[in-house]
Formats: structure tokens, C-alpha cells, sequence
């Protein structure tokens, strides 16, 4: 695939007003829209990092990701709402238009914000850290094209950035 197309966020981002920690990607993957739902590619980590983080059983349905998000005040969206990508490829992304992170704030308790890959911290701060006013952290990305990160790697550093909100 080589052609741009433009793609639109077409899922909700996952929050309550219970939510204390926003973690952000960029778009869903290709994987990830044919699924309807975020971190859908198999060989993404992003499920059994926050699993292990969590000492939970790795979610497999949609039903049971939500529950895990849920359980511990986690909030996902992506910076995203709309852009022109050629498949799944961060690098290739332009035209973007925001998501409006303002409105999930607004209605949750969301203490701290983290990327999940330096491209989603990248957009947030060009695009969106103006409105919010709330930095982001940079989390190594769970993406399959990280491989530099083992997932042993990836859960300890994860853990050390999320900790301190998961237990406030």
C-alpha cells in the first residue's frame, strides 16, 4: 500500500469520570480499525504490558479490555481525529486534525497524559498541549516495529511511569 488515504477516528476513546491516567496514541492501525478497537495488531504489546503492570489475565474480547482499563482509572484515545496515512505508518502522517482531548479531561479525572511512542507525544504537543495545558510523558511505543524494546523491557519501564498514578 502506498497511496494516502484519509482516515477518520471512527471509535470512542475508553474513559469514566473515574479515570486518573490518558494514555494517547496516534491512529489506529490498519489491524486496529479492521477490529474496531485500539492495539489490534496480535504482535502489538500494549494489552500484555498494562496486564502485567496491572497483575491482570491478558484481555482478549473487546468487553474485557474496557473492564481492565476501567478497573484501573485508565483512559485510551488517540491524538488523531482525523488524517491522511499510508497504511499504518506514523512517519507518513499528514493533514492531521485533533482529537479534542479537552472534552475527555473535562469529564474524568485525569491527573497525568502519556504517549505511547514518541510520534503520539509529538502530535500532542504540536496540536493539542496549547489547549489542554497538561504535558505529556513519553512511554517507549508497544508497536511490533519497536523491537528494540523487549516486552520485559517495555512492562518495567511502563511500570515505573504509571505507578505512581495508578495507586493515588
Amino acid at each position: 500500500m502506498t497511496d494516502y488515504q484519509r482516515i477518520t477516528h471512527e471509535f470512542d476513546p475508553v474513559f469514566n469520570n473515574e479515570s486518573k491516567i490518558l494514555i494517547l496514541g496516534t491512529l489506529p492501525s490498519v489491524k486496529s480499525r479492521e477490529q474496531h478497537f485500539y492495539y489490534g495488531h496480535p504482535q502489538n504489546r500494549f494489552w500484555k504490558v498494562l496486564a502485567a503492570i496491572t497483575k491482570e489475565a491478558v484481555p482478549s474480547s473487546i468487553s474485557e479490555k474496557k473492564e481492565l482499563l476501567l478497573t484501573h482509572h485508565i483512559a485510551i484515545w488517540d491524538v488523531i481525529k482525523s488524517c491522511d496515512i499510508i497504511g499504518s505508518s506514523d512517519s507518513s502522517i499528514r493533514n492531521v486534525v485533533p482529537a479534542d482531548i479537552n472534552l475527555l479531561l473535562q469529564n474524568s479525572n485525569i491527573t497525568a497524559i502519556f504517549g505511547n511512542g514518541a510520534k503520539a507525544c509529538e502530535l500532542y504537543e504540536k496540536y493539542t498541549l496549547a489547549n489542554t495545558g497538561c504535558p505529556i510523558h513519553k512511554l517507549p511505543s508497544t508497536s511490533p516495529a519497536n523491537a528494540a524494546w523487549s516486552l520485559e523491557k517495555l512492562t518495567g519501564y511502563w511500570n515505573q511511569s504509571l505507578a505512581p498514578f495508578l495507586k493515588k
